[in-house]
């Protein structure tokens, strides 16, 4: 084989989100003379950023001082919060809003048309962004550092021969890589694991969210409403809720979240997505309107307990990455700029990521994670407690003397003689989409059928035995796109993978019981293709 082809900086940031072009923007505004590249998986800057999203405009105004001027695609100004109760189908009770949920101030946007819109600003400064390149592994030198990036080779049949369009990945080597990939990152993954960063740290945790991006008839919509529920369709012992942020141009984003600690095997949270739009307060909102763009994504809920050294040899975390979710705002991205700003400035000032984790934990942005560290642990006893507890640390600014534990995800899903599933009375959908494989329609997701499965389970034997046994195969419920099926063929009762339909939302990594489910990044490029989400 062919020696590769190598491309140097002095910095290589992995991830075109909100983290890394902030960081490329603040550093090459402090050091304009230094090469830093920024590289993405997805084939376009956006496409495979989705969040709710309400922002603080804070860290952006201070990044780019005149951004209002020539705002993002899609940035409308809150005008309203709303919080409800569901108490079933056909009720609900409006309710205060919690502290950490007021946004006067803050702004909807499209977390993908945000991202698309800095990327050419971080290019004005001389970043070099790179979409497509999926950085496959990291570079680790003689002395044990990492020493940057490769990209995944493409035209890879799914035998592992070289199709006529083969070309082998490049190594972007640079003294620092900065880690920007979001929640769940496989490189993040492999690098915590390598170095041991998550030592002394509780497990991390994480919810699913679900999106939908709706088209309704003229005249319905409410700009700048926010309106965030907890309660039905989901039982008391499961942590979630939903939200509603109503866009300009009568068009409103629908979405779910459901923290992945949920006990019963036979849940799905795609299912209590869907339910929740039939909810007699969400129905007539949708009715007659039409689905523009949907996906899902795992998103970080540790916080600070499950905070992971920050730095390693060569490396440092930032983002989402290194887990900065605000799970009671139910926001990141401030947390995700400000964090890579501050790495920025650390970075000009000292030349490396020795240093980082100090200066990160010493910070703002941190300090923020600590003050709510109680509250999403606390809904572990389920909603009464959770909502008791959160008013307790509300009250008290997070100056309680104990500090609850996170739990594996995992390690909570129940086995299924052990766990008798709530009654759900869920009824037959009258709103699009119909099953998930029309959920990954809308989410445009592609990968070339040919090529390697990027979804590696360890020993398959576990799914059609002791999975079926223990669990009911909860990968196929779990997955809100389909890639799991479980088949009985002539050749057998078998898992069948269908990593064509996969929306890189990282679920199977978290939640498969057995942790044999490794997600790899697949041929650059290859994925969903979200609009405005």
């Amino acid at each position: 084989m062919s020696e590769r082809d190598v491309m140097e900086y002095d910095v290589v940031t992995v991830g075109a989100g909100p983290a890394g072009l902030a960081f490329a923007i603040r550093l090459k505004q402090l050091k304009p003379d230094l090469r830093v590249c920024v590289i993405e998986k997805a084939s376009t800057v956006g496409a495979q950023i989705l969040s709710g999203a309400v922002i603080e405009p804070e860290p952006l105004n201070a990044l780019l001082p005149e951004w209002g001027r020539t705002p993002p695609p899609v940035c409308v100004p809150v005008t309203k919060d709303e919080f409800w109760w569901l108490r079933g189908p056909d009720k609900a009770l409006k309710m205060p809003t919690p502290p950490q949920m007021h946004n006067h101030g803050n702004f909807i946007v499209s977390l993908g048309a945000l991202c698309a819109w800095l990327a050419p600003r971080a290019e004005a400064l001389g970043v070099e962004i790179y979409p497509g390149f999926a950085a496959a592994e990291a570079l680790i030198d003689d002395r044990g550092a990492v020493a940057g990036v490769r990209i995944g080779d493409m035209g890879v049949a799914r035998d592992g021969r070289h199709k006529s369009g083969y070309v082998q990945g490049i190594d972007i080597k640079a003294p620092l890589t900065v880690l920007g990939e979001g929640c769940r990152g496989s490189l993040s993954k492999q690098l915590i694991a390598r170095y041991g960063l998550d030592r002394g740290a509780d497990p991390q945790t994480y919810g699913i969210g679900l999106k939908e991006l709706w088209q309704l008839p003229a005249g319905r919509g409410e700009t700048g409403k926010v309106m965030h529920t907890l309660g039905w369709p989901l039982d008391p012992a499961t942590y979630g809720g939903s939200f509603l942020y109503h866009l300009d141009g009568d068009r409103v984003a629908v979405g779910f979240v459901v923290g992945l600690d949920y006990r019963d095997p036979l849940f799905s949270p795609w299912e209590a997505f869907q339910q929740f739009k039939r909810h007699a307060r969400v129905q007539p909102l949708l009715e007659g309107g039409q689905i523009l763009s949907a996906g899902a994504r795992a998103l970080v809920e540790g916080g600070w307990q499950s905070l992971p050294k920050v730095e390693m040899p060569g490396a440092l975390l930032i983002g989402d990455a290194a887990g900065l979710l605000n799970v009671p705002k139910i926001k990141g991205t401030h947390q995700a700029m400000r964090s890579a700003m501050l790495a920025a400035e650390h970075v000009a000032e000292r030349g490396g990521s020795e240093g980082w984790d100090a200066r990160l934990r010493a910070s703002t942005v941190v300090a923020e994670l600590r003050r709510v560290r109680n509250i999403r642990p606390g809904f572990n006893k389920g909603l009464w407690l959770g909502l008791a507890n959160a008013g307790w640390e509300t009250v008290s600014a997070g100056l309680s003397p104990w500090t609850l534990r996170n739990h594996a995800d995992h390690d909570q899903l129940a086995r299924v003689d052990a766990q008798q599933s709530p009654r759900r009375d869920w009824s037959e959908r009258t709103l699009p989409p119909r099953d998930r494989l029309a959920g990954v329609y809308f989410a445009a997701t592609e990968h070339d059928e040919d090529q390697p499965v990027h979804l590696h389970v360890a020993d398959t034997g576990i799914c059609v035995g002791r999975c079926a046994t223990e669990y009911a195969n909860p990968c196929t419920r779990f997955c809100p796109a389909g890639v799991y099926e479980m088949v009985n063929d002539a050749a057998g009762k078998r898992l069948q993978i269908n990593a064509a339909n996969c929306v890189h939302c990282k679920t199977c990594d978290i939640k498969d019981p057995y942790q044999i489910i490794n997600w790899v990044t697949p041929e650059g490029g290859s994925g969903p293709n979200y609009q405005n989400l």
